[in-house]
């Protein structure tokens, strides 16, 4: 059976491990909780793509049977930075993915050392608590190429035939200068591009857009850098035809930004 592709919003750093965040974290909560229960079976493996690992000159995948960990954020609680999620890697996809990607003319290495940083273990301890699915990470371009980036997911895409679950995990607004109210009209106004692009308009279309995303409407102060958006980019040229829906959707996100995420099956 063939896979869904998924584009989440991550939220900010360890929040599942912090007592405190829980309430403002409910709705991204509950949405990535319920991912398990929207797929045909259960996957095989996860390939996570990450916007906390950015790779020049060639893309790397995570290859370690038994990732460590990367605590890649600052300020908070000394217990998230001995936050453990043991989920086993999946060399064999690391391989696979390599190979795939390689066949279309995108450089590829295995990257035998790196861990999981919080980009791929926050969104996958909530979907899979239980740390039993395998999953790799792969790296984002550091370039942020759009064409590149749609291109990886197309390369990628045959492994959703293969019970690979590809989620892409970023942030549909991430300016850490413009959060709360300030960020409420940009984040909004973006927001609503990304809905009449991704899920509404022309499936043909989508990725012509996605390619000019910097003309959408504050489309600058939404992502002063791509870098949490180029996974939306992997999972848009992973899906191909298929249709989009938001099944997470936030107005009042980060004390007033709006936040989406994308299910392609």
């Amino acid at each position: 059976m063939k896979q869904p592709v998924y584009f989440v919003s991550h939220g900010g750093g360890p929040w599942p491990w912090m007592i405190e965040a829980q309430r403002s974290y409910a709705a991204l909560t509950a949405a990535l909780r319920a991912i398990p229960t929207t797929l045909p079976q259960p996957p095989d493996a996860i390939l996570m793509v990450s916007a906390h690992w950015e790779t020049r000159g060639g893309l790397a995948l995570g290859s370690h049977p038994n990732p460590g960990m990367v605590y890649d954020y600052s300020g908070f609680p000394a217990h998230t930075y001995e936050i453990r999620y043991p989920a086993p890697g999946a060399p064999w996809l690391a391989q696979r993915a390599a190979e795939l990607l390689d066949a279309q003319g995108i450089t590829t290495t295995l990257d035998p050392e790196r861990g999981y940083d919080h980009g791929a273990f926050v969104p996958a301890y909530v979907i899979a608590p239980k740390a039993d699915i395998p999953m790799v990470q792969l790296s984002i371009d550091a370039d942020y190429d759009p064409a590149q980036h749609l291109a990886m997911g197309a390369a990628l895409a045959s492994l959703r035939d293969e019970n690979i679950l590809i989620i892409g995990s970023g942030l549909s607004y991430h300016n850490l200068r413009m959060l709360g109210p300030d960020g409420r009209i940009p984040s909004a106004q973006f927001d609503a591009w990304l809905q009449a692009v991704v899920v509404d308009g022309p499936v043909s279309a989508r990725q012509a857009h996605l390619m000019s995303w910097e003309q959408a409407p504050a489309a600058r102060l939404a992502h002063t850098r791509e870098d949490h958006l180029m996974p939306l980019h992997v999972a848009i040229g992973a899906a191909g035809e298929d249709l989009a829906t938001c099944f997470h959707h936030e107005s009042d996100a980060f004390g007033g930004i709006t936040v989406s995420s994308f299910r392609f099956a």
